[in-house]
């Protein structure tokens, strides 16, 4: 494990191609260590690519700890230190873990692969090798994604909530959600807003959280614990469902990405992508673990 003190971490890094909203998608030069791709949108050989160029997801899959990156040029692995392609070339632009342990998400087809464009909501049930269509082909690419406690949440320009996968109905909520997650056991919904972080426990009432800065993405690690992101670049952390806050002592960089859950110890882990490099930390962003 490398652990590196908050003032060091930015002296190297994957030239990760991290993209700063949620809206668009927008093609960069790749640098750095890289594996070959080919651009989903176009078709054409993406040249070298770090980490499968932008990455708009970042989570541990409890069945086997290998954490996850869904990116602009599909889904890949972080073992021994290094990065594993799964699966077809696929825009992932939302994705998410469902309980059962399925792979959700929404976004663009790569050349050749046989999804409709948008993907609308797409499933996983072989860990990302392969992808079926569940709903909202042609229709709907969620930018925002989240599962749990028998619903999915996406937010495609409207906040959708199904049951099943399949069937939606649209929810009201006051300010589009740049990022969304779910407490993993009572469903309660937070959205990392331009109005601040919201949470509702049925997606039908919202109330607004007091943070020490405005938060860009949002995780639940459990029932209790939040990690946001600020826009001021400090990581924040909650253990009293966002009642009060701690952040870290400096900036952790800005976060593309977010994921959190616990470690045996009870540690809130927080993996998130930031400055172009994927990182770890147990104690709220003041020292981190490069992943790769």
């Amino acid at each position: 494990m490398r652990i590196f003190p908050r003032r060091l971490l930015f002296t190297g890094g994957l030239g990760l191609l991290g993209a700063a909203g949620v809206t668009a998608c927008a093609e960069a030069e790749p640098t750095g260590q890289s594996q070959t791709g080919t651009d989903p949108q176009s078709g054409e050989d993406s040249g070298t690519l770090d980490a499968g160029g932008h990455v708009h997801g970042i989570v541990r899959d409890p069945s086997d700890g290998v954490v996850l990156l869904a990116t602009h040029y599909g889904l890949f692995r972080i073992e021994n230190g290094a990065l594993t392609p799964v699966g077809p070339t696929v825009d992932l632009m939302g994705f998410t873990l469902a309980p059962q342990g399925h792979y959700l998400a929404s976004g663009h087809p790569g050349s050749g692969v046989d999804l409709p464009e948008p993907m609308g909501l797409i499933e996983s049930t072989d860990k990302g090798q392969t992808w079926s269509l569940l709903s909202r082909g042609g229709e709907s690419d969620f930018h925002a994604l989240t599962a749990g406690a028998g619903r999915v949440l996406g937010f495609d320009g409207e906040l959708r909530s199904s049951t099943d996968g399949h069937n939606w109905e649209t929810l009201s909520i006051p300010a589009p959600p740049a990022a969304l997650s779910t407490a993993p056991g009572s469903g309660t919904i937070a959205a990392a807003t331009e109005a601040g972080l919201l949470v509702s426990a049925d997606g039908a009432s919202w109330e607004t959280l007091q943070t020490p800065s405005l938060i860009s993405r949002v995780a639940w690690a459990d029932e209790t614990s939040i990690v946001g992101a600020g826009t001021d670049g400090r990581l924040l952390t909650s253990r009293d469902a966002g009642q009060t806050w701690t952040a870290s002592e400096d900036p952790v960089g800005e976060v593309v990405a977010l994921g959190a859950g616990l470690t045996e110890e009870g540690a809130v882990e927080a993996l998130f992508v930031a400055d172009s490099t994927v990182l770890r930390t147990t104690d709220g962003g003041n020292t981190v673990e490069q992943l790769v």
